[in-house]
């Protein structure tokens, strides 16, 4: 008998004992106690992406707008995590995954919405309910485009992703200050009292994943939050007295709170390649679920799984949500625990519904001192780029172009970081795209990989096995196992297509 925590509870609580490990059925008080763990992983990760878009909508001093926001993406990651978990069998995998907004398209969506009082939310929220229903539209077909998308594309997109957000963090910590250059200009920068509140974050944060084991570290960034928050109090640097401001329940006539979808070309464009890679990253991590559960993945349920994270993306903009993906911290929960029960995820869905019904608690969010999520915000987005240089780790860059392929794509998505203006002279359409410096990272990767890997390249290396010691530290926006994702999901293809020319009956599940 296995020693994991499932099976000690299957054989001590009267659990069931299913055929497939995901169906177990565990007691109400232990699907509750895991559920919340679950919930305790990812909500950092899970509301980040709201407080990063709607700071730079200009909605920071905005309570009850960021209420909505932070509410929304609970609301939503709730009813994309059950479909996931208990959902249709072609519309969710059936399996232990946590959805939730993705940190992928972050940066693009702040480049879209950037501006004043969410004037430009709706053109952010129209584009990425387009790009899903456009991904929507692949998940049938996916299995044949992710071998565009191997670990030296993907790795490169996410280490670009990751980087490009660190100026929202440093902008957090600055919190709009300025300071008198010797030309007598203002420049921005960050006060001593500033950088004092985001290192003392970032040192609470960075102790407590030393100190504290497992799951518990992975709480630390709640807890530097919490900490940083309370020592800015009695200094006057966090202001709650808008928190009332925020409706303490969901209005059913809050949705489309910042009013309805705007549907630009350009804008549209840009999430569609986002969801390319939100796409690859649903795959892998579905195929890695498969791997700790013992749980068959086929095409098929690869397909069904990807469907349940883009139509979390569709539903997204009604509840002023972003484009959702499944969280790679809670495929680490599932390895570090060994509870493999997909009922104990839908539980922990229906607490992240219990919180999104509740705009308040995003307006507690809301002032949370910027300093204080900025100091936080270097780990999380920093952990982003790291994930990106993990996934790079796994490629082959020996007498081959690789490392041509990943310094033109990063080279190419620093120039607008470095000088926003480069491409002022391109037309404003064309410039949206350009300005981007992960669609251009996307673009030079993809094209790259097909001129120097794809055409004339011989028959492809076998992948390499998943390493189960890795995945514990799969960190938020990790698109991790993607050469195994690939590999598995054609090779699945292709045994479907053999046997449906041999008539050979399907292979039973694995238990």
């Amino acid at each position: 008998m296995s020693n994991s925590p499932s099976a000690k509870d299957s054989a001590t609580t009267n659990a069931t004992n299913p055929a497939r490990p995901e169906d177990e059925k565990l007691p109400l008080r232990l699907m509750l106690v895991y559920g919340l763990q679950h919930i305790l992983t990812m909500y950092a990760g899970a509301v980040a992406p709201a407080l990063v878009i709607g700071a730079a909508a200009g909605l920071a001093n905005d309570p009850a707008a960021m209420g909505i926001l932070v509410s929304g993406a609970l609301l939503v990651a709730g009813i994309a995590t059950l479909m996931q978990t208990v959902g249709h069998k072609r519309i969710g995998a059936q399996m232990p995954i946590v959805v939730a907004c993705s940190f992928v398209p972050v940066s693009a969506i702040t480049a879209l919405a950037a501006g004043q009082n969410g004037e430009n939310l709706p053109v952010a929220f129209g584009a990425s309910m387009a790009a899903g229903v456009f991904a929507l539209l692949l998940t049938p077909f996916f299995g044949q485009l992710i071998r565009f998308f191997p670990p030296i594309v993907t790795g490169t997109i996410i280490t670009v992703i990751g980087v490009s957000l660190m100026p929202v963090a440093a902008r957090w910590i600055m919190d709009g200050a300025t300071h008198v250059a010797v030309d007598g200009s203002e420049v921005p920068a960050a006060p001593l009292g500033n950088l004092a509140l985001a290192g003392l974050t970032l040192a609470v944060i960075l102790i407590g994943s030393r100190l504290f084991p497992g799951i518990w570290g992975r709480l630390s960034i709640l807890l530097g939050l919490i900490v940083g928050t309370l020592v800015a109090i009695p200094l006057g640097a966090a202001d709650f007295s808008r928190v009332g401001e925020a409706d303490f329940v969901f209005n059913p006539a809050s949705v489309f709170y910042f009013g309805a979808p705007q549907f630009e070309v350009t804008a549209i464009l840009t999430m569609c390649i986002i969801m390319l890679v939100v796409l690859t990253e649903g795959a892998s991590h579905i195929i890695a679920v498969g791997e700790i559960t013992g749980s068959k993945v086929d095409a098929k349920r690869i397909s069904a799984g990807l469907r349940a994270d883009v139509s979390g993306s569709i539903i997204g903009p009604i509840f002023s949500a972003t484009p959702t993906s499944s969280f790679a911290q809670n495929i680490g929960l599932l390895a570090l625990t060994g509870i493999r029960s997909r009922y104990v995820v839908a539980t922990g869905a229906a607490i992240l519904l219990t919180l999104g019904m509740f705009p308040v608690l995003g307006g507690v969010m809301a002032a949370i001192p910027t300093p204080v999520l900025g100091g936080a915000g270097l780990v999380l987005f920093g952990s982003v780029a790291a994930s990106g240089v993990k996934t790079l780790a796994k490629v082959d860059f020996t007498n081959n172009l690789n490392l041509i392929l990943v310094a033109a794509s990063v080279g190419v998505a620093i120039i607008p970081l470095a000088y926003p203006t480069f491409y002022s002279f391109l037309p404003e359409s064309v410039e949206l795209i350009a300005h981007s410096g992960i669609i251009g990272a996307a673009i030079v990767s993809i094209l790259l990989n097909i001129c120097f890997n794809v055409i004339g390249r011989g028959p492809s290396a076998s992948p390499a096995e998943i390493d189960q010691a890795e995945i514990g530290s799969a960190g938020p926006g990790e698109a991790k196992y993607t050469d195994q994702a690939g590999a598995t999901y054609r090779g699945e293809e292709e045994r479907e297509a053999d046997r449906s020319e041999t008539g050979e009956a399907e292979r039973p599940e694995r238990t």
